[in-house]
């Protein structure tokens, strides 16, 4: 397996042009069947996906990712965005990256969680570049719906006092596996803080754009949900299989699973799903 990191520099139309983002990406030896973009979730980073490239790399993918503006080791505030488009002036600058030969590859977006909900909205106006989609515990509905005072709020805060936390999320949530939980709170990439009154509200507000727009949305999807998924709805992935056009699309909820599914006990068989299925349409 190869493995090159280094960073690249956000460029105009961007809320923060000229910061830094940290970026990596793992490929085979061999020239790779297609490329992944991989999109992670809120408060981690790409490193924490070692062993999903792993598994691609394996399976002959190639797998490019950053680390979003206030993640990782990108620069940023932790816990705040200014705008949710500094997220896809992020992946739009990896994708310019990325060298001749591989972008001539087929290319599958992977979002998880946070990145779900990144991946979604930037397939609205980017789907075209893409031969497939997957989605992993995408935050396309809230555990618990706002209601029009705390939305109201989140308006108000967000002007005043946009950086304030607002937002805890719970790390023994993430997964089944304690080990898992240990390392992320160990993590010193990990910040730990509260999503900010901005963040809160740019979140709510493309959640809502994705589900006004979901028909927009035709090329091959796979969902990929934890059932006992207390971070993000597994009723947003229903939504979605539901609500987007596409005629070649897949909803796969498994029971037991938290929120990280590629970070589960049963991480390999979810794994395995989603190449199995990335092969699929590389047939088709």
């Amino acid at each position: 397996m190869i493995h090159n990191e280094g960073t690249l520099t956000l460029t105009a139309p961007s809320k923060v042009a000229g910061a830094q983002l940290y970026r990596q990406d793992w490929r085979p030896e061999e020239t790779p069947k297609a490329v992944i973009l991989l999109v992670h979730g809120y408060d981690e980073h790409s490193g924490r996906y070692q062993y999903f490239a792993e598994h691609c790399v394996k399976q002959g993918f190639a797998v490019f990712a950053l680390d979003h503006w206030g993640h990782g080791q990108s620069a940023g505030t932790n816990g705040f965005v200014p705008k949710f488009s500094v997220y896809h002036d992020g992946l739009e600058t990896l994708l310019q990256s990325m060298p001749d030969d591989l972008a001539r590859l087929p290319l599958f977006l992977v979002g998880h969680s946070l990145g779900g909900l990144i991946a979604s909205s930037y397939l609205l106006n980017n789907q075209s570049r893409f031969a497939g989609a997957i989605l992993s515990g995408p935050a396309i509905k809230a555990v618990e719906e706002p209601s029009a005072v705390l939305v109201a709020l989140s308006k108000t805060l967000s002007v005043i006092t946009p950086k304030m936390g607002v937002i805890g999320l719970d790390a023994n949530a993430v997964s089944r596996d304690p080990e898992v939980v240990a390392d992320y709170l160990a993590d010193p990439l990990v910040s730990g803080k509260k999503i900010s009154a901005r963040l809160g509200l740019e979140m709510m507000k493309t959640m809502d754009m994705v589900q006004q727009n979901a028909a927009k949305i035709s090329i091959p999807m796979l969902l990929l949900h934890g059932g006992k998924d207390s971070l993000a709805a597994p009723e947003g992935s229903v939504f979605l299989e539901q609500n987007i056009s596409s005629t070649e699309k897949q909803l796969k909820i498994y029971p037991e699973l938290f929120h990280e599914i590629f970070n589960e006990p049963e991480k390999d068989a979810v794994l395995s799903d989603m190449t199995i299925w990335m092969d699929k349409i590389l047939k088709l």
